[in-house]
């Protein structure tokens, strides 16, 4: 998933075509109900949307999506890390950027936006080339991990691998009239995560940015738990001291 929300014991309106219990013998009828899972998480993100949307009307679709990843948090109310079904912390395959925080993703600081021409292309990287009539697949296609996606997944790394970014400013550091912003990274076990540049200066709104991400595997072999071919997961940002931007890791060796 990209992001996860409240989803467990909602309290919500509730249809009267259906009953309290969902079970067929049940002729309950209520106009409020507790429920739990997607059908309850999915409402509150799509009313964040429509908050954030109603906020910055220009933004896209895409720098509405990767503001409220990019400001998820990893953590719980104890500031501790979410844990899944196991008890075991939670990685980005089961909780995507992490719990959605639409305050913080209001002023996010930096977005990364994609256009439809991106996803066409992206599209054309998977052999999908039939979506619109009107474009054509060039015959130097980009990776499908260069998609302006504000998280990044490598299946099968094997040596070096370079993947592109762009960020916008959508908004400078308090009264300030430039922001400075500086690459962390939590590398993925055994693999080595650079930026290039890893420093990002803004001094206006809308004013956009590319960097490289370096991925190099190691040369040493894995066994157990920890083996080359399962996922292993870390994630970026670039801060400015008042914004963090965070993206998701996920990587997989030959």
């Amino acid at each position: 998933p990209d992001i996860t929300a409240p989803g467990l014991n909602i309290l919500a309106a509730w249809s009267g075509a259906d009953s309290a219990s969902k079970v067929s013998i049940d002729r309950r009828v209520t106009d409020y109900n507790i429920d739990s899972g997607t059908s309850m998480s999915c409402p509150h993100v799509a009313g964040a949307i429509a908050l954030l949307k109603s906020i910055h009307p220009t933004w896209s679709s895409a720098a509405i999506r990767s503001a409220l990843m990019t400001t998820a948090s990893m953590t719980n109310e104890e500031n501790e890390p979410i844990k899944d079904y196991d008890a075991y912390p939670a990685d980005p395959f089961a909780l995507g950027s992490g719990h959605f925080r639409p305050t913080k993703a209001a002023y996010p600081g930096l977005v990364y936006d994609a256009s439809y021409r991106s996803y066409l292309l992206y599209c054309c990287s998977l052999g999908i080339t039939e979506i619109d009539p009107t474009f054509r697949c060039p015959a130097d296609v980009p990776p499908a991990y260069n998609l302006n996606y504000p998280s990044i997944s490598i299946p099968y790394l094997t040596g070096t691998v370079s993947v592109t970014r762009t960020v916008t400013c959508v908004g400078l550091a308090g009264n300030a009239t430039s922001s400075k912003y500086y690459f962390n990274v939590q590398q993925p076990f055994g693999v080595s995560v650079q930026a290039e540049p890893d420093v990002l200066v803004f001094d206006r709104i809308g004013q956009k940015k590319r960097f490289n991400i370096i991925f190099e595997a190691p040369r040493y072999e894995f066994t157990g738990e920890a083996r080359r071919d399962r996922y292993r997961f870390g994630w970026f940002s670039w801060t400015d001291g008042t914004h963090v931007v965070r993206s998701p890791i996920a990587v997989s060796l030959v």
